[in-house]
């Protein structure tokens, strides 16, 4: 009985695993099109993204304690079918709003006759909305990213009972040896996921938001400019579906399980024992509420745990920071595409964390290694990645040549130069807009904030492949031309990132052999009655102190170095165009490595406290010699001159031992 039904309960909650991963990562893939099509900084974009952690944070110890005194399968699929609906209600927006018209100074149906974009002297300025201010914001659709929060929200809500539950099933009804690799096939559900959502974020960002009602041969963008938005509203549909699905097979397990290790007794044996946890849980649902308080104080006054918690807050806030906004650092500093930026996050920082989670789970259980030293050897392996961490500082790019921002218009370009004036001789009297972003590349290698910014006169061909000429602030020996688009980035920067992928792949496998044995500590270091509460108040923190504040202020201190904001139709500010990409690596790269710096302290602390800690059916190798030549040296004592061994002297040093 226990083999099938523990085992497709691993199944299943492995594939509950996938499938929250699955809509979690690629909601993070989604952020940089979320921004853009509301139009909203990204500080507001970190809150929607730490919004999953606040709907998380309203159940999570009630789920986690009261949780274990229900019928726990059934609470787990209740929670993916809530995943579901909030996944679709973040997809919503695009069915209510209307289509997205992206910031450009170039009508899609230009033509040739139709050169109010280009430079024009005596001109009058852009002219200025004439309809009520009231009445245009109204009109605007960036509010509708209340909904992407909302669902967010309950989102979260749906995934509490997962992890806590789960686990604590798992834990309940296996052998203790065998935790380290049910908790690594389901660490793996939790990378499998990521990868396909990686991929399908990847999918979606490649496809214009409104496919099929525009066509996209008018469209004057490309993947790579920052005003292109994706399909991110499909993603978001399928993980609907997919959270729904895996919901189905948790109504049909049972409230409880014989435990590990029995299925082999007789079946009376089994009996006995299923009755006895039957009689176990009526009693605890009697007293439903008895122990919570003194199990929150026990938990409280437990060292380790509470050091524990202290080092994953800080570990997590630097994580939360780097991956939430690693698609944005990539683009801004390497100059690709998000489709392109998600593809190689998948390819290479996904892969190897599955196999490290499936290699130290194998390892740990063939080698029974215990858990001090598992301890040991993970917080080696995490100071070594920690300090591979800072060659990231050395694998750099510079900003984007622009004209009148990060370059002058005579092509002075150096990493620290940075200006802020748009206007220079050669467009003065061009009469054009100062606020506009509609970038070009000059065949001088320089790029301009838009083509009457760079003096243009004269277009030719539509959508992306026009071409504009005569342009007055392009000097160089052609003939002074520009295309749509940003210069792209030389080759040196794109062997730059080859080595950031690569730093990546060493970083990735060697967290995820050392997360294992940090999560094997939390789930040894609390009594078994304490576990399902340790673990839910364990994610409690980490979400009040770093889920949720870390992608807001790291989002605002991402925004403190955008060079040019989008101009919305009322003349607010929209999402960041370009940003400073020497501000932004420095906040990127030094925050979290400070952040990450300061938690060895407590992990040291934790070893320290280790030493004197015995776990749960562990004893050190030293030990176990002591015992097996007591007990040698007591079963040549234990005979009288019978040969009758004596058992009551046994039966004590057993016990002693």
């Amino acid at each position: 009985m226990f083999f099938p039904v523990f085992y497709m309960f691993l199944l299943a909650l492995t594939w509950a695993y996938v499938s929250k991963s699955l809509s979690g990562i690629y909601m993070n893939t989604m952020l940089t099109q979320i921004e853009r099509q509301f139009d909203i900084p990204t500080s507001i974009v970190g809150f929607i993204n730490g919004s999953f952690e606040i709907g998380n944070l309203l159940l999570i110890i009630f789920v986690s304690y009261f949780g274990t005194k229900l019928h726990r399968p059934i609470m787990i699929g209740v929670g993916c079918v809530i995943m579901g609906l909030g996944c679709f209600l973040m997809s919503l927006p695009h069915f209510l709003m209307g289509r997205y018209e992206y910031e450009t100074t170039i009508s899609p149906t230009s033509n040739l006759s139709s050169n109010s974009f280009l430079c024009m002297e005596n001109r009058s300025q852009t002219l200025k909305p004439t309809q009520d201010p009231a009445e245009c914001i109204k009109e605007m659709k960036s509010l509708m990213w209340i909904y992407v929060l909302v669902g967010n929200i309950i989102r979260g809500i749906g995934e509490t009972p997962i992890m806590p539950l789960g686990i604590s099933y798992i834990e309940d009804f296996a052998k203790s040896e065998n935790s380290p690799l049910y908790i690594g096939i389901l660490e793996t559900g939790k990378v499998f996921g990521p990868i396909v959502g990686l991929l399908l974020g990847s999918f979606c960002a490649s496809i214009y938001v409104d496919t099929g009602s525009v066509n996209t041969d008018d469209l004057t963008i490309t993947p790579t400019d920052t005003r292109w938005v994706g399909a991110w509203w499909i993603g978001f549909l399928i993980c609907a579906g997919v959270n729904i699905l895996s919901s189905i097979p948790f109504f049909f397990f049972p409230k409880t399980l014989p435990k590990e290790g029995l299925q082999d007794d007789v079946d009376g044996t089994n009996n006995d024992k299923e009755e006895k946890h039957r009689e176990k849980a009526k009693e605890e649902n009697r007293g439903i509420t008895k122990d919570f308080l003194p199990f929150m104080k026990s938990l409280s006054c437990n060292p380790i745990y509470m050091l524990l918690i202290l080092t994953s807050v800080l570990q997590i806030n630097a994580f939360i920071n780097m991956f939430t906004f690693l698609p944005k650092y990539l683009e801004q500093q390497y100059g690709k595409s998000t489709a392109e930026v998600v593809l190689l996050i998948g390819v290479y920082n996904l892969p190897p964390i599955c196999i490290g989670y499936l290699l130290i789970g194998f390892i740990m259980k063939k080698f029974k290694i215990t858990v001090k030293k598992a301890a040991y050897m993970a917080f080696c392996l995490s100071l070594f990645e920690y300090l591979l961490y800072f060659l990231h500082f050395m694998i750099t790019c510079d900003n984007f040549p622009v004209a009148g921002l990060t370059a002058s218009y005579e092509g002075v370009h150096h990493p620290l130069y940075v200006e802020n004036k748009v206007l220079a001789d050669c467009n003065r009297g061009c009469s054009c807009s100062t606020n506009s972003w509609d970038p070009v590349c000059g065949d001088n290698g320089l790029a301009y904030m838009s083509a009457c910014l760079a003096g243009c006169k004269k277009s030719v061909g539509t959508g992306t492949n026009m071409v504009f000429q005569n342009c007055s602030c392009i000097r160089s020996s052609g003939n002074s031309s520009a295309v749509l688009g940003l210069c792209k980035k030389g080759p040196e920067c794109a062997n730059k990132l080859q080595y950031f992928l690569i730093m990546s792949v060493i970083g990735s496998f060697i967290y995820s052999i050392t997360a294992i044995p940090g999560y094997m500590v939390l789930l040894r270091c609390i009594k078994p009655e304490e576990k399902s509460l340790g673990i839910g108040l364990h994610a409690f923190c980490t979400r009040v102190f770093a889920g949720i504040p870390a992608p807001i202020y790291f989002g605002a201190l991402i925004d403190r170095t955008c060079l040019h904001w989008g101009t919305l139709k009322c003349g607010e500010p929209g999402a960041c165009r370009m940003y400073n990409i020497n501000n932004f690596r420095r906040i990127y790269l030094v925050l979290p490595a400070a952040l990450r710096g300061s938690s060895y302290l407590p992990a040291l602390f934790i070893l320290i406290l280790m030493r004197k800690f015995q776990f749960p059916g562990e004893i050190d190798s030293s030990e176990t010699e002591l015992a097996e030549m007591k007990i040698t040296v007591k079963k040549s004592e234990c005979t009288d001159v019978h040969g009758s061994p004596q058992v009551e002297n046994d039966g004590e040093l057993k016990t002693r031992l």
